[in-house]
């Protein structure tokens, strides 16, 4: 079984901005908006004991992805891989999932009307190509592969190294995109950037909640009556049949 994730090593990031301009270039992503984001932590510290950190931010295909019991129309889903898709066919553009995501890392793409994120580059790795922004980073800080394959290099951060994910006792949902560093910049950049508890508007809880279990129970009992109406039909015309 295949389970991906991303690594960005903290220690080497330069914050050149080269993964989100090759993110942007790779999929089109409209001025404004980015798949891929770069944040930098306050200095802290004492001269000349300071320290720093960079948050490499996208969508961190968790294990209990929130934005995906949020969407209504189930355009957002988890492949057999663990990647969270879209499925802009189906995408209605309503926004739920962006507020239900703890990472802020959707937004509705303002020429297609859909939403848009990273999608760790499904496309390349299907063609057998890395994910764009690893393929261009210059301090070769950002690694992806294989959470189950032993010898892969994500693997070895992870349980070996202790790579960190951000999380909080009350955002835990398995993101899939880890931090390397020293400990004291790792610790600043989940303290400047945690995750938020994630929102959902209260016309998604409605329709998650009430609306969506009405209308399905009311399809539900329709098909029920259609197909009674039909069998007394069907024995109605055997009756007469045999008259």
């Amino acid at each position: 079984m295949t389970r991906y994730a991303m690594v960005t090593d903290l220690r080497k990031c330069v914050t050149c901005q080269a993964c989100t301009a090759s993110c942007n270039a790779e999929w089109e992503v409209p001025v404004g908006h980015s798949r891929t984001q770069i944040r930098k932590t306050p200095i802290k510290g004492t001269f000349p004991k300071l320290v720093a950190g960079t948050l490499v931010a996208q969508c961190a295909h968790c294990d209990d992805a929130p934005c995906v019991p949020a969407c209504p129309s189930a355009a957002t889903y988890k492949d057999a891989k663990g990647i969270v898709q879209v499925n802009r066919d189906v995408c209605i553009g309503c926004g739920f999932c962006v507020e239900a995501c703890p990472y802020e890392a959707r937004f509705i793409n303002p020429v297609i009307k859909k939403v848009d994120k990273c999608d760790f580059c499904s496309p390349r790795l299907e063609r057998g190509q890395l994910p764009a922004c690893v393929t261009t980073c210059p301090a070769n800080a950002k690694f992806f592969g294989d959470l189950d394959d032993r010898g892969s290099d994500v693997f070895g951060m992870v349980f070996a190294e202790g790579a960190s994910r951000r999380e909080t006792p009350t955002v835990s949902v398995g993101p899939n995109v880890y931090y390397l560093g020293k400990r004291e910049q790792v610790d600043l950049v989940m303290a400047t950037y945690p995750p938020r508890s994630p929102k959902l508007p209260v016309a998604g809880q409605l329709w998650g909640q009430v609306a969506k279990p009405l209308v399905l129970g009311a399809v539900a009992m329709t098909f029920l009556g259609q197909a009674a109406a039909f069998f007394q039909q069907l024995r109605i015309g055997e009756k007469e049949h045999e008259d």
